[in-house]
C-alpha cells in the first residue's frame, strides 16, 4: 500500500497519546502511552521507569513498521520520545509494542482518527506480525472495571479474551491490518463470546475409579472430599494404589462454572501456562515433586511476582506425593493458604495476593520402611520413626479433614473387572448433587462449599440434635481433638449429610466423619 499522499497531505501533528494496560497480580494497571516527534538527529527514547524487554521494543516497533508497509522512523532525522505513565510505576514486558508502534503512526499522520478511549494490547515480530502476551484475561477485567470496553488484542488470544462479555474486542493479527482498520479502510471482525463445556468430553485421558481394583472405602472417602472441597491424606503401605487414587478424583470432580473459568484462567495466563492460549474449563490437576522449592509452590520470583503451584490448582487438586520429603518450609507454608484459600505473597518488589481454593490431597507412607499399620511387621527404629512422624506437624495435621488408610489389595481383587463407566458416574451424580445442595444453602454467604464454612457459618447452618452432639463430644474427648479438627469433623458430616440428601446430621453421618479423623500415622 502507497502512503505517498499521506505524506504530502498529512498536518503537522507529531504528538499522540493512547491507552494500553499491563497485568497486576490478578487485576490489571492502566498505561498511558505518550509520544513526541520532534526535528534533529535521529534518536528513539523510552522514558516511564521501564524494563529491558521494554528497551528492546524500540527495534521491534522500527522494523514493524518498516515492514506493514510504511517509511521506516529511521529514514528521517527526528528525535522520538516516548513516555510510559504513569512514571514511577514499573513497566514489564512486551505488550506494549502495538501502542508505541500505533503511536508513533498517529502522531506521524499515518492514523487519522480518533484513537480516544481505545485500548491496544499486543507485542510485535519483526516483520509486523502480532503475537500474544500473557495475563491479557486479568487485563480485559480491569479495563471492563473501569468502563473501557473498546480492547484491541492479539489474534492468538482470541480464545482467552472470548471469556470477556460486554466487551468491543478486536483481535488483531498483524500492524498493517491494525492500521487499515483505524482508517476504516478493511474492517477487522470484533469478536464473538462464547464457550463450550461439556460433562462428556471432560476427562477423556484421566485415571478412572474403575480402572482402581478394590480400595472401595478410600473411594467413599475421596467422593465426601470432592463433595464438600475438603482436604485428604492417604497414607498406606508402597505400592497399595495411593497416588492412581489421588489422580482419579479428578475424573469426578464437577466442570468449572463461569466465574471459576474466568478465575483459573486468569491465573493461567498470568503464569504463561495456557495450552494453545484456550480457557481453563475443568479443574486443574497440580502435581509437583517433592523437590519443588519454596518459591515454585507458593509463588514469587523475580520482577513481578507470579502464583505458585497452590495457586495454580485453585479450584482444582493440589496433589502433594511422598509428603514428608517436602521441604520442612514449603509444608509450613501450607497452613493459611488451607484456611483462608488465598495467599498474598510479599516481596521488596510489592505484594500479591491470589486465590488458592483447592483440595489438598496428599500421600505418604505410614513410615520410613512402609509397613507400618499393615499386616507386614514395621522394621524402623524408634528414634528413626519418631524423626519421620516429626516431619509433619500438629497444625498441618490439623488441616487435614480426613485421614485414610489405603491397605493393600488382595489378588483375587485385582483379576476382577469393573463395570466400564459406573463407578466414575455414580460417584459424579452423587457430587454434582451434593454441589447443588451446598449453593443453594449459602446462596446468601460468599462461599459455595462445606469445607469453606467459619465458625459463624457452622453455628447458623449446622444443627446437631442433643444425642448426636453428645456423641460427638464424647468421641473428640477421647480423641483429643483440637477446636479445628472438632469443626472440621462437622463440616465433613454435614457432606456426607448432603451426599445421602439428609437435612439433618445424623448419628451415622457424625460417625462416618469421625473415623476419618482417626490416623494411625501419629
Amino acid at each position: 500500500m502507497s502512503y505517498k499522499n499521506q505524506i504530502a497531505s498529512k498536518d503537522n501533528k507529531k504528538f499522540a497519546k493512547i491507552i494500553t494496560a499491563q497485568p497486576d497480580g490478578l487485576s490489571g494497571e492502566k498505561i498511558t502511552v505518550e509520544i513526541d516527534i520532534s526535528r534533529g538527529i535521529y534518536s528513539f527514547v523510552i522514558i516511564g521507569l521501564a524494563d529491558k524487554s521494554i528497551e528492546e521494543s524500540r527495534d521491534r516497533v522500527t522494523s514493524a513498521i518498516k515492514h506493514s508497509g510504511f517509511p521506516s522512523p529511521k529514514r528521517k532525522n527526528q528525535k522520538i520520545i516516548v513516555s510510559l505513565a504513569p512514571a514511577d510505576k514499573k513497566k514489564e514486558g512486551s505488550m506494549f509494542d502495538v501502542a508505541i508502534a500505533t503511536a508513533y503512526l498517529q502522531a506521524s499522520g499515518f492514523v487519522t482518527n480518533s484513537l480516544k478511549d481505545k485500548v491496544f494490547i499486543g507485542e510485535l515480530s519483526l516483520d509486523g506480525q502480532v503475537k500474544s502476551v500473557r495475563g491479557l484475561l486479568c487485563i480485559l477485567k480491569y479495563l471492563k472495571s473501569i468502563g473501557l470496553t473498546e480492547v484491541y488484542v492479539p489474534a492468538q488470544n482470541t480464545k482467552e479474551a472470548s471469556l470477556m462479555d460486554d466487551m468491543d474486542i478486536y483481535p488483531v493479527s498483524s500492524l498493517s491490518q491494525l492500521a487499515s482498520h483505524l482508517n476504516n479502510e478493511i474492517p477487522i471482525e470484533k469478536l464473538v463470546h462464547s464457550f463450550k463445556s461439556t460433562v462428556s468430553d471432560q476427562y477423556t485421558d484421566d485415571m478412572l475409579f474403575e480402572d482402581i481394583k478394590g480400595q472401595e472405602f478410600v473411594k467413599r472417602a475421596l467422593t465426601i472430599a470432592a463433595a464438600g472441597s475438603h482436604n485428604i491424606m492417604l497414607y498406606g503401605p508402597p505400592g497399595t494404589g495411593k497416588t492412581l487414587l489421588a489422580k482419579a478424583l479428578r475424573s469426578i470432580l464437577p466442570p468449572l462454572t463461569k466465574q471459576e473459568i474466568v478465575e483459573t484462567t486468569s491465573i493461567y495466563s498470568i503464569s504463561g501456562e495456557l495450552s494453545s492460549f484456550s480457557p481453563v474449563l475443568f479443574p486443574p490437576f497440580r502435581s509437583p515433586h517433592h523437590t519443588s522449592s519454596y518459591v515454585s509452590i507458593v509463588g514469587g520470583g523475580k520482577g513481578k511476582i507470579k502464583p505458585g503451584e497452590i495457586s495454580l490448582a485453585n479450584n482444582g487438586v493440589l496433589f502433594l506425593d511422598e509428603f514428608p520429603e517436602f521441604d520442612r518450609r514449603v509444608i509450613e507454608s501450607l497452613r493459611e493458604p488451607l484456611e483462608e484459600h488465598t495467599i498474598t505473597i510479599s516481596r521488596s518488589a510489592g505484594s500479591a495476593s491470589y486465590p488458592c481454593s483447592v483440595i489438598l490431597v496428599a500421600a505418604l507412607n505410614p513410615c520410613p520402611c512402609g509397613k507400618k499399620g499393615s499386616s507386614q511387621e514395621c522394621v524402623c527404629l524408634p528414634n528413626v520413626l519418631a524423626n519421620y512422624q516429626k516431619k509433619i506437624t500438629g497444625p498441618i495435621m490439623d488441616r487435614i479433614d480426613m485421614w485414610v488408610f489405603v491397605d493393600s489389595v488382595n489378588y483375587k481383587t485385582l483379576d476382577q473387572k469393573n463395570k466400564e463407566g459406573s463407578q466414575t458416574k455414580k460417584a459424579r451424580e452423587s457430587i454434582l448433587n451434593a454441589r447443588l445442595i451446598q449453593k443453594e444453602r449459602f446462596q446468601k454467604e460468599n462461599i459455595t462449599k462445606n469445607a469453606e464454612m467459619s465458625t459463624r457459618d457452622i453455628d447458623k447452618y449446622i444443627t446437631l440434635q442433643d444425642d448426636v452432639r453428645e456423641m460427638l463430644h464424647t468421641a473428640s474427648q477421647n480423641l483429643s481433638l483440637s477446636p479445628r479438627s472438632y469443626h472440621r469433623i462437622l463440616k465433613c458430616a454435614r457432606t456426607i449429610a448432603d451426599i445421602s440428601r439428609s437435612k439433618e446430621i445424623l448419628k451415622e453421618h457424625v460417625l462416618e466423619a469421625i473415623q476419618y479423623k482417626e490416623n494411625k500415622f501419629s
